[in-house]
Parts: structure tokens; C-alpha cells; sequence
């Protein structure tokens, strides 16, 4: 668990009931580290949607969701765009969430305010709602608009875990998620549902693991019945909900309850911009690779000789450089990762040098070998 201080006027692990703008304008400027949230939609519903067996939908008409008119949308959402960015650190970040009714007028109003946005994410519901009346394209998704609070923000991008969930490829900006049903879905005494639009867990997990860290303050200023924070809490992250109604809140405080933090030693997810820069002349000096060992590229096109300085020479083109530069030189190409381009005789197979980086690192780490003079992080 990080051990960053808190603010002690910070009301972290808690739920503030009333008015969100008020409650922010309250806390700590610079408190909080991320902030995610589900705002009204305003979605403008007509009167009553039936299916075709006129039954009754369950659709979203709880006053909460109603303005009289898109100027007065447009007011509230700069009022709470606005608190929201002053409780944000420098270098913290947002999410917003909407469908076609709101997001392009949060969009523009986040770009007024000086957020600056990163990417928007696609949320493809896998089991959307279908369009009874047969008069529009199937509504399937929903989209998100993640943003830092300005240009210059440093802010949180856990890369790697991303990669890691999406089995060693890049995340991309559409996310197949089913909408919350099951046991998922909380239900009030009388059976129904607790709330119309409570959200999966599953898509704050990935919000919340891809830009926070262990420790972070994550604030949700439209609670609910709770998904943000019982997912934050979940993942060693503290919360702050801010609502207004107690029967959400009522909900989400027994939610609350009932979810166990996940092991601290599951928590840690490393980026390999943080792990320690190994040299390639490092695998010289503890003795990996010795002076005149041959490299070659996946193929077995290109030979390469090591000097004792950690260079490589290669006779044709009459090449010399670092791993990288030579590769690139070979491949005609502006750039190369040696560590993945050179190979060595590894019993009777090639194996990327990067797999006796690998190696050395962990040693090091492990304490089993002193780093050469100049240790970094990459």
C-alpha cells in the first residue's frame, strides 16, 4: 500500500450525502488523485417505452435525470466539471461517462475548463437493450472521455498492466464489456433494481487499474449505489462518493461492507519504464556474454561480433555501433530494439538477448550481484 500522506480534512473511505458541487468546493484543493464519474444523462425521454408485447421498459425517468432545457444541462455540467477540476492534483485525471445525449456537450465544456482530453473509450455492451420501436440503430454502447486536468499533467498511465490484461497486446479504446446483470445487479426490498444505470465492475476495474496507483484517492461525485468505490477499495485505492439519494446511499453502504481489499502483494503492478535500465555492457561485466561472443538477427541473415566495450561490429556494411544502431542500420529502418533483434546460441536454440537482461536484472534486484557504477531506471 502506498504510503503518500493524506490530507487529514480529506474525508477518505466515505460517502458525503447532498449536493456534489457543494461537497467538492468543501474538500482539500489538490486532494484527489482521480476522479471518475457518472453524471445525468439527461436522456429526454417522451413519455412511456413499451416493448412489443407492450410491457413496460425499465427506463431511465428518475427526476434526478430531468433539466428544463440544455442551457440548464449545460450550467449544471460546468458547475461540477469545474469543482471537480479544482479537487484534482496537477497531475490527476478524469472519466466521464455518457451516452449521445450528454458526452459532446461534456466534451466541449472539459476542453473550456482547461482539462485536457486523452483519449475517448468505446463501451460495447455485449447485451445491449434492443431498439423496440425499430425506428434507430440498436443503442450498444456507451462512450467515455478520460482527460487530465490540463496539458502539462504528469499524469497516471499503467501501460503494461493493460497489456498484461489484454493478453501481451496493446489495450485498445474499445472495451467489450457486458451491462451489470445477475447476481451483479443490486435490487432494493422490493426486488427492483437498485438503480437504472448502475455500471459493471468490470469497466471501473479497468478504468480504475489503468490510471491510478495503490494508495490513490479516487473520487466518484454521482455515487450511486457504489460501484467506484467498492471497486477501489477492492483494488487498495481510497474513495470519496458524494450522493444525494438514501436509498443509494443505503445500498452502497452495505455494498461497502461486504468487499474485501484484494492481498497487498497482488496490488503492484510494475511498469517497465520503472524497472532498472540494464546496459548491454552490464551483460559483459558479469560475465552473461564474453568479448567476441556472435549475435544474430531472427533470421540468421546477419552476424554481429561483441567488443569488450559492449559495441558490435558486423563485417558486412562494416557496421559498428550500440545493438540498436546496428540493427537499424542492417534493416534500413530509422529505429531498432536490439534486445529483441539480436540473438544468441542458447543450447540448441536462439534466444533474444533481452531473455540475459531479464536475468541480470532479477539477480541484481535479488541482491545475488552488485549493479555496475551508474545504476538507473529506464
Amino acid at each position: 500500500m502506498s504510503s503518500q500522506k493524506k490530507n487529514k480534512s480529506t474525508p477518505i473511505d466515505t460517502i458525503l450525502k447532498g449536493d456534489c458541487v457543494k461537497h467538492m468546493k468543501s474538500l482539500p484543493k489538490g486532494s484527489v488523485d482521480l476522479i471518475f464519474a457518472d453524471p445525468p444523462y439527461n436522456l429526454q425521454l417522451g413519455g412511456d417505452l413499451h416493448r412489443p408485447n407492450n410491457s413496460k421498459v425499465d427506463a431511465v425517468d428518475d427526476h434526478w435525470d430531468q433539466f428544463d432545457s440544455f442551457k440548464a444541462y449545460d450550467k449544471f455540467t460546468r458547475e461540477w466539471l469545474s469543482a471537480a477540476r479544482d479537487t484534482l492534483k496537477d497531475d490527476g485525471a478524469i472519466w466521464v461517462i455518457g451516452s449521445y445525449h450528454n458526452i459532446f456537450r461534456m466534451g466541449a465544456i472539459l476542453q473550456d475548463l482547461g482539462y485536457w482530453i486523452l483519449n475517448d473509450v468505446i463501451w460495447r455492451k455485449t447485451n445491449p437493450m434492443p431498439n423496440f420501436r425499430g425506428r434507430r440503430f440498436t443503442n450498444a454502447h456507451e462512450t467515455m472521455i478520460w482527460a487530465a486536468k490540463s496539458e502539462k499533467s504528469k499524469y497516471t498511465f499503467n501501460y503494461d498492466a493493460m497489456k498484461a490484461l489484454n493478453e501481451d497486446l496493446q489495450m485498445r479504446s474499445d472495451w467489450f464489456i457486458p451491462l451489470c446483470t445477475g447476481t451483479e445487479r443490486l435490487k432494493n426490498e422490493q426486488g427492483a433494481k437498485a438503480h437504472p444505470t448502475q455500471k459493471p465492475e468490470a469497466l471501473l476495474h479497468r478504468v480504475i487499474l489503468s490510471s491510478s496507483k495503490p494508495g490513490d484517492v479516487v473520487l466518484d461525485p454521482f455515487f450511486g449505489t457504489g460501484t467506484t468505490g467498492a471497486v477501489a477499495k477492492k483494488l487498495g485505492r481510497h474513495y470519496i462518493g458524494i450522493e444525494r439519494e438514501n436509498d443509494y446511499i443505503k445500498a452502497a453502504t452495505k455494498r461497502l461492507k461486504a468487499v474485501k481489499p484484494c492481498a497487498e502483494n497482488t496490488l503492484s503492478v510494475m511498469s517497465k519504464r520503472e524497472q532498472m535500465r540494464i546496459p548491454f555492457g552490464w551483460l559483459l561485466e558479469h560475465g552473461y556474454l564474453e568479448p567476441g561472443a556472435q549475435l544474430v538477427d531472427p533470421k540468421g541473415n546477419h552476424t554481429a561480433s561483441v567488443a569488450v566495450d559492449g559495441s558490435l561490429s558486423v563485417t558486412e556494411g562494416n557496421h559498428r555501433g550500440s545493438i540498436h544502431k546496428v540493427g537499424a542500420a542492417l534493416q534500413n529502418a530509422p529505429s531498432c530494439n536490439g534486445w529483441t533483434y539480436w540473438h544468441y546460441q542458447d543450447g540448441d536454440k536462439l534466444s533474444p538477448i533481452d531473455t540475459l537482461r531479464q536475468q541480470l536484472r532479477q539477480t541484481i534486484e535479488n541482491g545475488s550481484a552488485a549493479p555496475p557504477q551508474g545504476t538507473t531506471l529506464q
